[in-house]
């Protein structure tokens, strides 16, 4: 994978609009599991994208500074050289110093072609280093994404226990209606209530039983009368 798609695709996921992913969704929880591992698995590759890019850079950074030292370098031999080149020449020594002033003039060349070096690094190492950076960046806002994403798979996971709570209370309280004529409360009510009129029935019952033999026993007690009185007119009679 090239740092352009690593950065692009670092890039979309930093700025991915969660809500609006989720407001789309049939199955949000799903959704959101599905982005937790799309992000957890996008992040452990760029980190080692950003990880291979950084050190890229750091070999660049490396080879910049070797070019610059070794310019540094050889315009110090070749200052060198042609201080010997002129001493040379003071002293009679032509020929000497003419190959001095060649040992400069090789010191330059090699001066002039790391400078060249460094300076065509120089750009490369800038764009380097700002991809480095916006992948840094991309890097971050993933994680806090990351970390977005499951506050929000939690908050998701509470409220639907929340309304499942809710329905299954509400059902339960449809199901215990005292109000319900079909309900079993209303359905023992009616139970016991029959049973009420039924012994008051039946005490009802005893009572005009009562009453009968009672009145049984007064009419036993006037026929008893009737015959004593009659017995004593008899006796008179006699």
């Amino acid at each position: 994978m090239t740092k352009q798609t690593i950065l692009g695709r670092v890039t979309q996921l930093a700025k991915a609009n969660i809500n609006a992913l989720l407001d789309q969704a049939e199955e949000p929880e799903k959704m959101l599991d599905q982005l937790i591992r799309d992000y957890t698995n996008n992040i452990a590759e760029a980190e080692e994208a950003v990880a291979t890019t950084i050190g890229n850079l750091r070999l660049l950074e490396q080879d910049h500074q070797e070019d610059v030292g070794a310019a540094r370098e050889w315009g110090g031999k070749a200052l060198a050289a042609s201080k010997k080149a002129d001493e040379l020449r003071s002293g009679g020594s032509a020929a000497e110093a003419d190959r001095f002033d060649n040992l400069a003039k090789v010191a330059l060349g090699r001066q002039l072609q790391s400078e060249q070096e460094a300076k065509t690094a120089e750009p490369t190492i800038a764009a380097q280093t700002e991809v480095v950076d916006k992948l840094k960046n991309g890097l971050d806002q993933m994680k806090n994404k990351l970390t977005q994403l499951q506050a929000k798979r939690s908050e998701l996971v509470a409220r639907a226990k929340t309304a499942q709570a809710q329905h299954t209370m509400m059902d339960a309280v449809k199901n215990v209606n005292v109000l319900d004529p079909t309900s079993e409360l209303s359905r023992f009510e009616d139970k016991v209530r029959r049973e009420e009129a039924k012994a008051m029935g039946k005490q009802e019952l005893t009572a005009s039983s009562l009453d009968a033999q009672f009145e049984s026993l007064d009419s036993l007690a006037d026929s008893a009368e009737v015959d004593a009185r009659l017995a004593a007119l008899k006796g008179r009679a006699a």
